[in-house]
């Protein structure tokens, strides 16, 4: 999420979700300062121009055909479905979870005429770096610029471009410095662009407890803990961050291989110690990460969305809201949905991906 946006609403505002519990190594009730939001009145409606089918979360295990291409500073690992010459969507995974969160939504939107690419983010899965001396950097205009040169390898100009977690701050960072390429995005979560120096804004206790990890992560200790007890940790994550999922240990392992890249470390580390400034980013992207400082507005069409058991940090619609000045949407997904939104409610995702691709 933009911790930007985030730390100075909780400045002045009431935490107003109930407490939640979630499950992990341990059973623990958490204060979770969910602070989801209601659609904004402002927000602008549309009729889909073409209806969901019904799916049962959890139907698909597998994807229609698997590839890898060079892109970039990368060798990237995709998931690929529907038509070669149909409107392009690119669907991004977040920290800690893959390709796998899109399991469903892919051939939803494959049905409908979309051609999909769902590619493994840097320390994910096969992607691999394609020289050893590559910084493994993962601050957020390289990552943006990862998909750039995806889309440039596969021949893409312009793409509805959705996602959560690191996979919607990406969608932000992509709309906002290179909007050409973008005909729309859906971005769970809402306007996830930061700065480490925005990032030093002391946080509240209880939001701060939600971000427990981040703080864990920037000391050596922590990056030894993650490795050491990786598939472990992330499965706490994930009952944190989705309280109400009742996912098994099939659906959990099946995303858990993707970890075991022998960069993941390093690029998880990378992130969280960047955000907080405790982390260099490479001087070749300052004037990226410079742009995108400024907060500026995003012009491209978009959805915003939220799931009603969000159990990780997230901002209200409402702090956000004018930071979207084209044709916008807000929704709400209720049912006890929580963070991976696309694998728990695919039927809700793939719908506001077709929907954000209308409004342009």
């Amino acid at each position: 999420m933009s911790e930007d946006f985030l730390s100075s609403k909780l400045q002045s505002e009431t935490i107003d979700q109930p407490r939640r519990r979630f499950l992990g190594t341990a059973a623990m009730t958490i204060a979770a300062a969910q602070v989801g939001g209601m659609a904004s009145a402002a927000a602008q409606t549309v009729k889909a121009a073409s209806k969901v089918p019904a799916i049962k979360p959890g139907t698909n295990t597998s994807f229609k055909s698997l590839k890898q291409i060079n892109a970039g500073l990368l060798s990237v690992g995709y998931a690929e479905d529907g038509p070669a010459d149909g409107p392009a969507v690119v669907l991004l995974h977040g920290w800690p979870y893959d390709i796998h969160s899109y399991v469903d939504v892919t051939p939803l939107l494959a049905s409908k005429g979309y051609h999909v690419i769902v590619p493994y983010l840097r320390g994910y899965g096969t992607t691999r770096f394609l020289a050893r001396d590559t910084v493994r950097n993962a601050q957020q205009s390289l990552v943006g610029l990862d998909i750039i040169a995806l889309m440039d390898a596969l021949k893409i100009q312009t793409a509805t471009i959705a996602g959560f977690d690191w996979g919607a701050r990406t969608v932000d960072v992509m709309a906002a410095l290179w909007p050409e390429r973008c005909k729309a995005i859906v971005s769970v979560g809402g306007y996830l662009i930061s700065t480490p120096a925005g990032n030093q804004v002391p946080w509240p206790p209880e939001p701060a407890f939600l971000f427990w990890y981040q703080y864990y992560f920037a000391t050596p200790v922590g990056k030894a803990g993650y490795e050491k007890y990786l598939d472990q940790f992330n499965k706490f994550i994930w009952h944190q961050a989705s309280p109400k999922w009742n996912f098994d240990d099939a659906t959990y392992e099946r995303t858990a291989a993707s970890f075991h890249n022998p960069d993941h470390v390093d690029i998880v580390m990378h992130d969280y110690r960047w955000r907080l400034g405790l982390a260099d980013g490479e001087r070749k992207y300052d004037d990226l990460e410079k742009r995108l400082a400024a907060l500026a507005p995003i012009a491209v069409p978009t959805i915003t969305m939220e799931g009603d058991s969000n159990g990780a940090i997230h901002a209200p619609s409402t702090a956000y809201r004018n930071k979207f000045s084209g044709k916008y949407d807000y929704r709400l997904v209720t049912g006890g949905v929580g963070h991976n939104l696309p694998q728990e409610a695919p039927q809700a995702f793939a719908q506001a991906v077709i929907d954000a691709d209308g409004f342009s």
